[in-house]
């Protein structure tokens, strides 16, 4: 095994949070110190295992790959005290973080920002909120942007245009087996995804969903998008910004990566699925610890 982990214990706001450090295993003077650590952001109410123990593995992959990694419980999750938060009100958390890994390691002046999920989402909100330079890299897995209109229009594409080619679809309508109530759902959920105009840009930036496209538009560093294909967060969120006109050619920028992983689901359960992500995001972590910041 060519990484250690320990469990730390560090302040945010006069609250204690827990978390686990994974760091390569010191090999005498054979190579620098990493330059590069990753803060992997836990998104939803879970703690710093992930479902599945995906983040386990996933920080025991890039720290095997020489790239130290913290997992952590927000405030109020898992075994950190304090209120229970949303991905809304972390940021205090993640920079609290980023801190303890500079402490722990102090060859660290890069750091990569790893979130599923609202994680994603927090993370991009963190990079708008305080421009914080210590921030190279983000890793960005089926990142939540959730309004009534983008699930509609998700939900009108995806689900519903599949679903009507199926022909146990039609026999059960035939036969009323259909619940009135479906029709009802797929009725207006046509009314909210066709008739909102830009309902989605209404608020601008004003939004979360407006926070993280300005950050993401201002980032010019290495940045992972990586999104499932059996995922309705990963549609919804490919909808949104192909309909949003402050997320305009976000996709296309060059120090963007973008990944769809074929049958994943949103939490990668499938082995083959976790592999890919750890592949993707050791090779995004090499590309911050080689990109030429000035």
């Amino acid at each position: 095994m060519n990484y250690v982990e320990k469990a730390i214990s560090f302040a945010c706001a006069g609250e204690a949070l827990v978390g686990i450090l994974a760091a390569p295993r010191p090999a005498g003077n054979s190579g620098p110190a990493p330059a590069t650590g990753v803060v992997l952001i836990v998104g939803g109410p879970q703690y710093r295992a992930g479902s599945h123990r995906q983040f386990v593995l996933l920080a025991r992959a890039v720290a095997a790959a020489g790239y130290p990694v913290l997992r952590f419980d927000y405030r109020g999750m898992g075994d950190s005290t304090g209120e229970q938060r949303n991905f809304l009100q972390v940021t205090p958390d993640i920079a609290a973080a980023i801190d303890t890994l500079q402490q722990q390691v102090p060859s660290v002046k890069h750091v990569v920002l790893w979130g599923l999920c609202d994680a994603a989402s927090a993370a991009l909100l963190y990079r708008h909120d305080t421009q914080d330079a210590r921030v190279r890299g983000l890793c960005l897995l089926n990142p939540w942007v959730r309004s009534e209109v983008s699930l509609a229009r998700a939900h009108v594409k995806h689900y519903y245009a599949d679903r009507i080619k199926q022909k146990d679809f039609w026999l059960k309508l035939l036969s009323g087996q259909v619940a009135r109530n479906a029709l009802t759902g797929l009725a207006r959920n046509l009314a909210t995804a066709f008739s909102a105009g830009t309902k989605m840009e209404v608020a601008g930036s004003k939004t979360f969903q407006g926070r993280m496209a300005a950050a993401w538009q201002r980032f010019d560093a290495p940045t992972l998008l990586f999104l499932s294909e059996n995922d309705y967060t990963a549609k919804e969120f490919s909808e949104y910004v192909g309909a949003s006109p402050t997320w305009a050619n976000a996709l296309t920028k060059s120090h963007v990566v973008r990944h769809d992983e074929p049958e994943a689901d949103h939490t990668l359960s499938q082995r083959k699925s976790s592999l890919a992500v750890e592949k993707c995001t050791v090779e995004l972590v090499r590309r911050v610890d080689a990109y030429p910041f000035q």
